[in-house]
């Protein structure tokens, strides 16, 4: 009877028994079911930067262009590629056969009216000084022997022993001889007149308008360089014939060269003056130039399915190396901050306007706030919410697992770049 009574109650208490380890390993199996392996990183304190690129084009900032005046042959190129050339050197000529016999001429006429007006302003030549000091000298001892004669005859007129008709041609000499002195005399101290003057100026300046003229024409068609530089670029062979204004020849300074660059709208708002900036170019990968915004986008532009803003960027260490209508690539720096705490981009998360991350505490995922200052696609920077070597989640080892807060963390492996 005691038996009977003793084994239904055994086998109830093996089934509670039961229950509490099957319900305890279905819990095991289910934490273990929920926890993941993650890869992670420190955050650190680093500098850092954010940076926009885009192409550009190079040009020269001083340069010349010989360009042809009119429609012509061109007679002779006077420089090669490559050649350095200095102010008033001959670069290329245009065929005009009258170009000298015209400059040759005006200089002639300009140098004739020259000496004649000065010859006015001066009195007259030597020569002609000379000739009329000797005619005054003649024209004062006519004068005085006349003036003798005349008085002999009045005192022979009054002794009877001359005739006034006698008396009258002697004082009609004097008179005439009077006349001739007094001219001399106005012509000596004052050769010309105003209007003589005048006229030699009016001439004059004619005759250098004259000159002006044959040397833009004579310059015209033999065109010298008025800068000192390099020539890059001869778009022309002699004989051939060109339209005017064609593009013959071009000089400038390879060491002062710019870049006219483009910026996508979203970020021309963030260019200024000044900002540091890197320059490559395929020609050179293995050279790197440096410059700064010297004039920040004013206006936004259609460039073809783009809306861009034009930059200028001077570059400062060029040594005839970055050669003009390259198309280079340049990086500005918008911002830089020094010693900033920093996480792996791939660890920032954004929901709406916050910004997360999640941190990995006590063996578990702890979903985080933070506030960020630069972004860049590397790093970001943490202005609040982490310490130095808190340990941010980049991603789950398993793609296909989800982080969520809260969730319990089996491994945690340090991202290679850390």
């Amino acid at each position: 009877m005691i038996s009977t009574r003793i084994r239904p109650r055994y086998w109830k208490l093996t089934a509670v028994f039961l229950g509490v380890v099957l319900i305890a390993a279905i819990l095991i199996a289910t934490r273990k079911s929920d926890s993941m392996d993650v890869l992670a990183a420190r955050a650190s304190y680093r500098d850092l930067n954010q940076q926009v690129t885009t192409n550009g084009t190079v040009f020269p900032v001083n340069e010349f262009q010989a360009r042809a005046f009119w429609p012509g042959i061109v007679d002779k190129v006077n420089v090669e590629l490559g050649d350095k050339v200095k102010p008033g050197q001959l670069l290329v000529s245009m065929k005009d056969p009258f170009a000298v016999s015209r400059m040759t001429a005006a200089r002639a006429a300009l140098d004739g009216w020259q000496l004649s007006e000065e010859n006015i302003r001066n009195g007259g030549t030597k020569q002609d000084q000379i000739d009329l000091h000797g005619k005054l000298e003649q024209a004062q001892l006519t004068q005085a022997d006349a003036t003798k004669s005349l008085n002999a005859l009045r005192q022979l007129q009054q002794k009877g022993a001359a005739s006034e008709a006698e008396v009258n041609a002697a004082a009609q000499k004097v008179q005439s001889a009077n006349e001739v002195l007094q001219n001399l005399r106005e012509k000596s101290s004052n050769p010309y007149s105003a209007a003589e003057l005048k006229n030699a100026t009016s001439h004059l300046a004619d005759a250098q308008a004259n000159v002006d003229s044959a040397k833009v024409q004579f310059n015209n068609a033999n065109i010298a360089s008025p800068i000192v530089g390099t020539v890059y670029s001869i778009k022309v062979v002699a004989y051939d014939w060109v339209p005017v204004g064609a593009d013959l020849i071009r000089v400038a300074d390879l060491n002062q060269v710019e870049i006219r660059a483009y910026f996508d709208e979203p970020e021309i708002g963030k260019l200024a003056a000044g900002q540091p900036v890197k320059i490559t170019w395929d020609g050179k990968p293995d050279r790197a130039w440096h410059g700064h915004i010297k004039q920040a986008p004013i206006a936004a532009t259609a460039l073809g399915p783009r809306s861009v803003g034009e930059c200028i960027i001077a570059v400062d260490d060029a040594k005839e190396d970055l050669l003009p209508n390259t198309n280079v690539i340049v990086t500005a720096t918008i911002q830089q901050h020094n010693h900033a705490l920093t996480i792996p981009r791939a660890a920032l998360h954004t929901d709406g306007p916050k910004n997360f991350v999640f941190c990995v505490v006590d063996g578990r995922v702890k979903k985080t706030d933070v506030d960020t200052g630069i972004v860049n696609l590397d790093r970001a920077e943490i202005t609040n919410g982490l310490t130095e070597n808190s340990v941010v989640v980049l991603n789950p080892l398993d793609n296909s697992r989800e982080l969520r807060d809260g969730l319990p963390i089996s491994s945690v492996q340090p991202a290679p770049s850390e």
